[in-house]
């Protein structure tokens, strides 16, 4: 792909900005010669940090202000008194045709906040949800919900399993991937009237989903699916909690070489299996949740990643650009509201 792919970037934002979204452009120029950068932030910061990277001349531009979103900011008073923040300002190059992506690791609150506001929700879809890509056993699957709506009904659960299916597709590369709705249980009484009622609705011959069914928690890691649907309550904790875990095990695993000189001796014959692990579960490769739903792409970078990790999420943004994430999502969108209303009753849920 040679063709021109403008990303802007919000400089500013996220606990080492402006180095790390600096140094992430010059790493993502590798896999993405054709990328042009607009920095947005304090120019006489942003400069002397670019000057030093050979690779980034002829590839950006700078556009200078002085604003930009903390990361404690409310979301309500970052859409009400930010409109020339750092943040505000790549979104709106989003909204007005200038860029093809925006890329921050700044406030998500307030990311969520000021892309509703200024680029818009695609039409047919009702909220925007947070997707982020997970390692499992099988490769690399799609969660979302992540936190953006708490509470969702049926319809918003079909439509996250369209956009995720869709994510999949352009930055997985798969075919046909498989979606599946986190639930209490695989029997179809399980769960709660949006659960079962998205079940129903995505089980009508002609959805362009290839749906798997219900899966539970455990066989998130075990990739039994490429998406995993849920609302943001249920997908943020089930994150979280897997963060924890395998933070947990890495633990384990330090300690227990640490534990006795024959234990050390053992590490150093495991050293190179351990950092083929190591480099597996590296956060920084599954960096950059996507805010779907939106009439353009925006891209939400973990706060604290280093550039390597903030290489990856523009990654993520420009793979959607120019494999036409948004026309797949808005044909997918086309087709299912073609698709007769499922006339099934959502049952009593059985425990």
């Amino acid at each position: 792909m040679t063709d021109k792919v403008i990303v802007a970037l919000d400089a500013m934002g996220g606990d080492s900005a402006p180095d790390v979204v600096i140094q992430g452009a010059a790493i993502a120029l590798q896999r993405f010669p054709q990328v042009e950068f607009i920095f947005f932030g304090v120019e006489s910061r942003l400069k002397p940090l670019i000057d030093k990277l050979p690779a980034l001349a002829g590839h950006c531009s700078i556009r200078h202000t002085d604003h930009f979103i903390t990361g404690d900011a409310k979301p309500t008073t970052a859409l009400r008194s930010g409109r020339q923040s750092s943040m505000r300002l790549a979104l709106d190059s989003v909204a007005n045709g200038e860029a093809h992506c925006a890329i921050s690791a700044g406030n998500t609150g307030a990311l969520m906040a000021m892309a509703k506001f200024a680029i818009k929700m695609l039409p047919g879809i009702s909220r925007p949800a947070i997707a982020a890509m997970l390692p499992t056993r099988r490769g690399e699957s799609v969660m979302l919900d992540l936190g953006a709506n708490v509470e969702c009904d049926a319809e918003n659960l079909v439509q996250f399993a369209l956009m995720g299916e869709v994510f999949a597709r352009t930055v997985l590369g798969l075919a046909r991937p498989t979606v599946g709705i986190l639930n209490i249980g695989s029997e179809e009484l399980k769960g709660n009237d949006a659960v079962r009622g998205a079940a129903a609705r995505l089980r009508l011959p002609g959805v362009p989903i290839d749906f798997h069914g219900y899966i539970e928690g455990d066989e998130i890691g075990a990739g039994k699916v490429d998406v995993v649907v849920t609302d943001g309550f249920t997908g943020n904790v089930a994150l979280k909690t897997a963060e924890g875990t395998a933070k947990l095990f890495s633990e384990f695993i330090r300690n227990a070489f640490a534990s006795s000189f024959m234990a050390k001796i053992g590490y150093l014959f495991a050293k190179s299996s351990l950092g083929k692990l190591r480099e597996r579960l590296d956060v920084r490769s599954y960096n950059g949740a996507v805010l779907l739903g939106l009439e353009g792409i925006a891209v939400k970078s973990h706060g604290s990643t280093d550039a390597l990790g903030f290489a990856n999420a523009i990654g993520v943004g420009v793979d959607m650009w120019i494999n036409g994430f948004l026309d797949k999502i808005r044909d997918d969108i086309a087709r299912m509201k073609a698709l007769p209303e499922s006339d099934e009753k959502p049952q009593a849920a059985a425990l």
